[in-house]
């Protein structure tokens, strides 16, 4: 298995965006967008996951199975979410 070394400046660069993605949160949290302030926040933290998955998690650099099943859990997580905005929408 070959190690790919990701430079101290990437991390330092995802963690402000981390901390950037927090702020847009807490500022979306105060607009009123009626339904779709849920919306927003799950882009929002669905940015955020992806940053952290792809980067400290090392999946950027890992295998294309890796790389699969990642894929294969996002889908697993967009299903769930609909499904719950479908239920959350109707009432």
């Amino acid at each position: 298995m070959s190690e790919h070394i990701v430079p101290k400046k990437t991390y330092y660069i995802i963690f402000f965006a981390l901390i950037a993605g927090t702020a847009l949160t807490v500022v979306f949290a105060f607009i009123n967008l009626h339904n779709f302030n849920i919306v927003v926040a799950l882009l929002i933290a669905g940015v955020k996951a992806s940053l952290v998955i792809f980067f400290f998690m090392h999946v950027k650099y890992s295998s294309r199975l890796t790389k699969l099943w990642v894929a294969i859990g996002f889908i697993w997580l967009f299903i769930l979410l609909s499904i719950t905005m479908t239920d959350y929408l109707t009432r």
